[in-house]
């Protein structure tokens, strides 16, 4: 990858000294946290011929109070909020429109993500040919899939940045904090009322309040002192407590805290986000040095490969291991169970480093930006397009484990991503060929 690294070292040249260098920095850790502890919580079974498995986290309930520390999604979104506002307020700086910001934002994000749709629906109709067990291949497919529950929640809010944005300029702090008691409500209704289809709704107003926290953090509107940062800390802390241990919610912030999100898991956002701002100027001093910086750097290069990929590793580690009896497996309450987690999780990182090293490359690639073509013709193809990715990663994102066919995922859900992704493709290059 000598041309990561001759980019690593362009970057790093040319970063302005007044870069927010750790929203670069806490990006690259959640991920990276997301990945262990999805690695560490999958438990494969291999009996009688069929590969299967269950989430640790369903049995080993010790390990709900170590979920505040590896639900580190909020940061992701945060972080995300802030990218987007810096990148919003520069595009339309330039003359552009909320439409061409989309375009240009979603090609990064949708070529890696049509490179794991295609190479998935391949391998699969190829492991179909060859007489692979469908009960195995429906499996895998599953767990290669699995990412995309939150790269669709993500694809919704880059989509409607535009509008979020221009919400945030005439709202401020408002809009978050409305959107907060929007959850509380729909907690409500859900937990009290059991209206499910309103709780439901807290998909988008969760995450849709952290992401505006991120524009509120880039413009200032969020500039505490180390000793206000951390009274945030303490008060989300005795939010969460208060709310999980004490109060109806459960402890654990994987399962039913994140699906839909509630109430709990904004009160350890609150925590999170206090703590990111405690240590964002010391974060900064530290990344200004050369060795971190290019490190950060470097994993943000490739860091939605890392993200897209890391289940696939997982599914590609099991199948070669626990069929061949090279990983033993011991009942999941046991010591071994958790010593046997070092080997395991050795070789999903060695799947997913030759992984990031073949499909690396195409989050590598860049587009140059073109001027934008405005006219009903664009705007209407990237609504277009831009629903039926949105479709599509919904249809396979709620598929669940199973058998969909020789393609692997549902065959409805990869048709619509791919037409919807072709038509993003035209309407980007069509926008590049003048005013």
């Amino acid at each position: 990858m000598r041309g990561l690294a001759a980019m690593v070292r362009d970057l790093a040249a040319r970063t302005p000294e007044s870069r927010e260098r750790s929203v670069d920095m806490w990006r690259a850790l959640a991920i990276c946290l997301v990945v262990f502890g999805h690695w560490f919580v999958v438990a494969v079974t291999y009996r009688d011929g069929r590969l299967s498995g269950y989430n640790a986290l369903d049995i080993l309930s010790w390990m709900d109070p170590v979920t505040w520390l590896f639900q580190v999604m909020p940061i992701f979104f945060l972080v995300g909020g802030y990218a987007g506002g810096a990148s919003m307020a520069s595009h339309r700086a330039s003359g552009g429109d909320g439409i061409g910001w989309v375009l240009r934002r979603t090609d990064r994000l949708l070529r890696p993500t049509t490179a794991l749709f295609l190479v998935v629906a391949l391998a699969s109709l190829a492991a179909t040919a060859a007489g692979v067990n469908s009960q195995l291949l429906g499996h895998a497919a599953w767990l290669a899939s699995i990412p995309l529950w939150f790269l669709l929640a993500y694809l919704v809010l880059v989509v409607l940045t535009p509008l979020l944005h221009a919400l945030h300029r005439r709202a401020g702090l408002a809009a978050p904090v409305a959107m907060v008691v929007l959850v509380a409500i729909a907690d409500l209704l859900r937990r009290g009322l059991h209206v499910p289809v309103v709780g439901q709704s807290t998909y988008l107003f969760a995450w849709m309040a952290i992401y505006q926290l991120g524009f509120c953090w880039r413009d200032g509107l969020l500039r505490l002192s180390r000793g206000k940062a951390l009274a945030v800390v303490a008060g989300g802390l005795v939010a969460l407590i208060g709310l999980t241990v004490v109060g109806p919610y459960p402890v654990g912030m994987v399962g039913y805290n994140t699906a839909p999100p509630s109430l709990a898991l904004m009160a350890l956002a609150a925590t999170q986000i206090g703590l990111v701002l405690a240590l964002a100027p010391a974060a900064n001093r530290w990344l200004r040095r050369t060795g971190p910086w290019s490190a950060v750097i470097a994993v943000n290069a490739v860091i939605l490969t890392v993200f897209l990929w890391h289940m696939t590793a997982a599914a590609v580690a099991a199948a070669l291991l626990f069929p061949t009896g090279v990983l033993a497996q011991p009942p999941p309450h046991s010591t071994a169970w958790l010593l046997w987690r070092v080997p395991w999780i050795a070789a999903c990182a060695l799947a997913l480093g030759v992984l990031v090293a073949l499909f690396g490359r195409i989050e590598l690639r860049r587009s140059a930006p073109r001027p934008a073509e405005r006219g009903p013709w664009r705007d209407g193809a990237t609504v277009l397009g831009s629903a039926a990715v949105l479709a599509g990663l919904l249809l396979v994102a709620v598929s669940g484990p199973g058998y969909h066919g020789p393609t692997g995922l549902p065959w409805g859900g990869v048709l619509s991503y791919l037409c919807g992704a072709a038509v993003l493709r035209v309407a980007r290059t069509r926008q590049g060929s003048g005013r």
